[in-house]
């Protein structure tokens, strides 16, 4: 069964959802442990609303694990980190 893991992000400057999203999208192609990868820029920014969703699908719980310690990942989330005001991750089975 596979296991999806869903991440939405705040940003602090809104702007920088659309370069997090290029720098995101480029990660399959260099992370073997991506299944699928499924980005979408928020279109109403509403008082509640989180500017960035990123959906990943892997084999299994270990390929999550190996996405998130792999180098190219890493370096994504070193750039994110210092821009994100918030962050929440789902991770089911499905």
């Amino acid at each position: 069964m596979t296991l999806t893991h869903v991440v939405l992000m705040k940003f602090t400057d809104r702007a920088d959802a659309r370069e997090a999203a290029e720098l995101l999208g480029g990660l399959p192609a260099r992370v073997p442990q991506i299944r699928t990868l499924h980005l979408a820029l928020d279109e109403l920014a509403t008082p509640v609303s989180y500017d960035l969703c990123l959906t990943t699908t892997h084999d299994s719980e270990t390929e999550l694990t190996g996405y998130q310690a792999h180098p190219a990942h890493r370096e994504v989330a070193a750039w994110l980190a210092p821009r994100l005001a918030a962050r929440a991750v789902v991770d089911y089975r499905g």
